[in-house]
């Protein structure tokens, strides 16, 4: 066993980011309004199952296509890097679809369990060891599903200008962590 508290501080925070169930607590709240309550229990449960599922077999897949995980990660960075984009400067570069419930779709997936968190932790295994990653996957998900829990009282506490400067600070961090995948698995490739 290779526990590591200092790893599992850095992903723990990545996840955090990455997630970003504060910053989407406007979504949930608009879905809350249309479907009721939020089955915060299955939605954290299928999140995870997601999570670890494709951490497992993510790279098999890829293997299966003939891409190695540097060039996963460097695409991954990508995408980290236009979420990080997102959280600063405001803009949406996809477009969200709402479902009709708020059971697994869109909450587990791909509201927390989303293609940037998978493409996260598919990047993160190229370079931490997985028992870290389980157990920071184990802490966003306690995380996620108070937040789930707490909604209506969080928007109260934090407000919409608290909100938004957590996007904003988290935003910055995702950009530094999208920034050095590239960059150390570039590295990688290029010594190849």
């Amino acid at each position: 066993m290779n526990f590591d508290f200092k790893q599992i501080a850095t992903l723990s925070m990545i996840l955090f980011a990455v997630i970003d169930v504060i910053g989407s607590l406007p979504v949930l709240l608009d879905l809350q309004g249309k479907v009721g309550k939020i089955q915060s229990e299955k939605a954290t449960i299928v999140s995870g199952i997601i999570m670890i599922v494709f951490m497992f077999i993510g790279e098999q897949i890829l293997n299966l296509i003939g891409i190695d995980v540097s060039s996963f990660a460097i695409a991954g960075s990508f995408v980290i890097f236009f979420l990080a984009l997102e959280m600063i400067l405001g803009v949406k570069f996809y477009k969200d679809e709402t479902a009709a419930t708020a059971s697994v779709v869109p909450i587990a997936f791909p509201l927390i369990a989303g293609t940037g968190t998978l493409t996260t932790l598919l990047s993160l295994r190229a370079e931490y060891f997985i028992e870290n990653i389980l157990v920071a996957i184990l802490i966003n998900l306690i995380v996620v599903y108070v937040v789930l829990r707490n909604t209506h009282r969080l928007e109260k506490i934090l407000g919409p200008g608290g909100i938004n400067i957590l996007r904003k600070v988290f935003g910055i961090i995702l950009l530094a962590i999208a920034v050095k995948l590239f960059t150390t698995h570039a590295g990688l490739i290029m010594h190849k």
